[in-house]
């Protein structure tokens, strides 16, 4: 049974059969298919212009927002340029697998080959699939932004860069960790609109105890101008404890983020100053020495004959 195959214009060509009219058909249907072509760029560059545009429109606002509560706007760039080039790499693709179908070329094939490809390299790249992923919704999710205190994978430091696949952060000796995103399982960030200051001072159990409350909260009000890191306090809580040594008052307070280690320090030379200026001192473990049988109150503080008394190393 003979062929009803068509042969190609080449065939006809070098057989000597090709006609005119087979050449207005051949040209007819080229014509066609670069227009289509040429309506298939078109459409895929007027797409990526819209989609484009509601990003930038929809990540202006979020930025606006970011600029009023005073944070970081890299993350929110960063997030704007990958959601850009997913949606043009998309775009490309699509509109690539029909150019090529458009050209004569069986693109079941090709999007069959390039599922196979998609899954070896998924299966060889898992880690990098894994950090990139991570790294998404870290910039998604905005669970920390440059310039942020953070611990991460048993590192602390502040946030230097994120990326898509590493972050690095800073520790306050000076050293870079690059943290791949994939191995980042918990997060703790220490940065909030306001720090806990907190700690305590020990005075002995021979000090009037309402004096030197009064004493601190009076120097905290007087000296709270002068620091502009504080956001609310310096407060004495009252007596948190009753140790072997002292009694320990509490002292709280809060201040603006990264800056909670400086207020803490300003207010414990704060209260040695104080302390300084009433004649009330630290309370101290003490160590007692009896010799020759002989024994003296522990709660004066005193030494008597025979007795040696040292601060506890």
């Amino acid at each position: 049974m003979p062929s009803s195959a068509r042969p190609s214009v080449l065939q006809e060509i070098m057989t000597g059969t090709f006609t005119a009219g087979r050449f207005t058909e051949g040209t007819s249907a080229l014509v066609s298919s670069l227009i289509r072509i040429g309506m298939i760029v078109l459409i895929s560059a007027l797409i990526m212009r819209v989609v484009s545009k509601l990003i930038d429109r929809l990540f202006q606002s979020r930025e606006n927002e970011q600029r009023a509560l005073i944070r970081d706007n890299r993350r929110l760039m960063t997030l704007r340029t990958v959601i850009k080039s997913l949606v043009r790499y998309a775009v490309y693709f699509i509109g690539g697998i029909m150019v090529l179908g458009e050209l004569g070329v069986n693109t079941s094939g090709l999007v069959a080959g390039a599922g196979i490809a998609g899954v070896a390299l998924g299966f060889g790249a898992q880690n990098l699939v894994r950090d990139v992923l991570t790294g998404f919704f870290i910039l998604f999710e905005d669970q920390f932004a440059v310039g942020d205190y953070v611990s991460i994978s048993g590192v602390s430091g502040v946030v230097e860069d994120i990326g898509l696949r590493v972050t690095k952060v800073r520790d306050f000796a000076g050293q870079l960790h690059v943290v791949p995103n994939g191995s980042i399982n918990l997060v703790t960030n220490f940065r909030g609109r306001a720090m806990r200051v907190m700690f305590d001072v020990q005075v002995p159990y021979s000090t009037d105890v309402e004096l030197a409350i009064r004493a601190l909260q009076d120097a905290f009000d007087s000296h709270r101008e002068s620091m502009p890191e504080i956001v609310d306090g310096p407060t004495v809580l009252g007596v948190q404890d009753l140790g072997d040594s002292g009694i320990a008052l509490r002292v709280w307070a809060t201040a603006q983020p990264m800056q909670q280690w400086s207020l803490e320090r300003q207010l414990k030379l704060l209260v040695k100053k104080v302390f300084d200026n009433n004649d009330i001192s630290v309370a101290y473990p003490h160590r007692y020495v009896i010799i020759d049988g002989q024994q003296n109150s522990a709660d004066t503080g005193s030494v008597g004959p025979g007795l040696k008394s040292d601060r506890a190393s």
